[in-house]
């Protein structure tokens, strides 16, 4: 989906916003809508395509023509697809050039599912600071407010696509097509998605695929997960062992009897790094300050103190590598890790 942008724009005139027919035509009591929003003003405005094609808001747009309105605020909301667009204008199921693919439809269904969840969003954030209002008062839009049920959105998205599979369906076929571009799994993983997509639009059923690959990618995401918890534990491990040499000192008389420990290529290095990236992004401080025991907040903070005093001298070597080269300086060592 294109990017995704919005703003209110006042007074659109009401006969400039064009309704296609697979909006729903049964919009219950119009009356009672209409009497509210000539007493109270319409708490949301409708949302439409910058072209004027509405996306959400049927209910409230019958009731503002209804009460003779020939200007109305709206939310326009840009970043909508091409073929979204096309099919909120189309005026007869004929007119489309070809039925739309599985794929094609669960693009759609994500999208469609997003513009109803931001509608609904707005409408409940509008009622919610006008007093005697309930939340969802004025909602309604094409269909009632969510109320807290995803599964309610998701129905009405699937509904909206002409010829679509049930939303549960869409959902899977959305998995699937996020499994082709997750770089956390094996690149066959995606590979094999790519081909299940394709029978899907042939014909063949979703359903098994689906949870196929889900228990794969599920399984290959442990081992990663397994993996990182092991380089973690090698890290804490060497890091306590660097600790209690430098703590204990050289207190055992005669010549040194350690060994030096075994020293790994670069590759494995960066192995390590690597898969260590914005780690500290996925944790929560104030979560682990009341979870971790004493022990494991002594074994980061060894860890902490082996790697800061490694980079240090990975620094110094880095920058005495360089002045031979003669190739200029190199980034120094943050000042705030040194203080951790």
């Amino acid at each position: 989906m294109s990017e995704q942008t919005g703003f209110i724009e006042l007074d659109r005139a009401v006969e400039a916003i064009t309704v296609g027919p697979r909006h729903r035509t049964d919009f219950g009591d119009i009356d009672e809508l209409a009497a509210s929003i000539a007493r109270e003003g319409l708490l949301q405005p409708i949302t439409i395509t910058p072209e004027g094609l509405l996306v959400c808001g049927a209910r409230r747009l019958a009731a503002i023509r209804q009460l003779g309105w020939r200007k109305v605020n709206v939310w326009v909301r840009s970043g909508i697809s091409d073929k979204l667009g096309h099919l909120l204008a189309e005026q007869d199921e004929n007119t489309l050039h070809k039925p739309l693919t599985q794929q094609e439809a669960a693009a759609l269904y994500r999208e469609l599912k997003q513009l109803l969840a931001e509608d609904a969003e707005r409408r409940k954030a509008s009622t919610q600071f006008h007093d005697g209002h309930e939340p969802g008062e004025h909602g309604g839009g094409n269909f009632p407010p969510p109320a807290g049920s995803n599964g309610k959105t998701r129905e009405q998205a699937a509904a909206m696509i002409p010829g679509s599979a049930s939303y549960k369906t869409l959902e899977k076929i959305s998995y699937l097509q996020h499994l082709t571009t997750d770089t956390t799994i094996p690149s066959e993983l995606r590979t094999q998605a790519e081909q299940e997509l394709e029978r899907v639009d042939a014909g063949a059923p979703v359903d098994p695929a689906y949870r196929q690959l889900r228990e794969a990618a599920e399984a290959a995401q442990q081992e990663r997960v397994d993996q990182l918890h092991r380089l973690a534990d090698e890290a804490v491990a060497k890091a306590k062992a660097a600790t209690k040499k430098r703590t204990t000192g050289t207190q055992a008389a005669g010549p040194a009897t350690d060994e030096m420990p075994r020293r790994y290529p670069t590759r494995a290095f960066w192995a390590t790094w690597g898969e260590l990236a914005d780690w500290w992004t996925h944790y929560d401080p104030h979560q682990l300050a009341a979870e971790l025991t004493d022990e494991q907040y002594r074994s980061f903070q060894a860890t902490v103190e082996g790697t800061l005093a490694f980079a240090e001298e990975l620094h110094a070597a880095r920058e005495a590598h360089t002045d031979d080269a003669g190739t200029g300086g190199t980034v120094p060592v943050r000042g705030h890790l040194r203080a951790l």
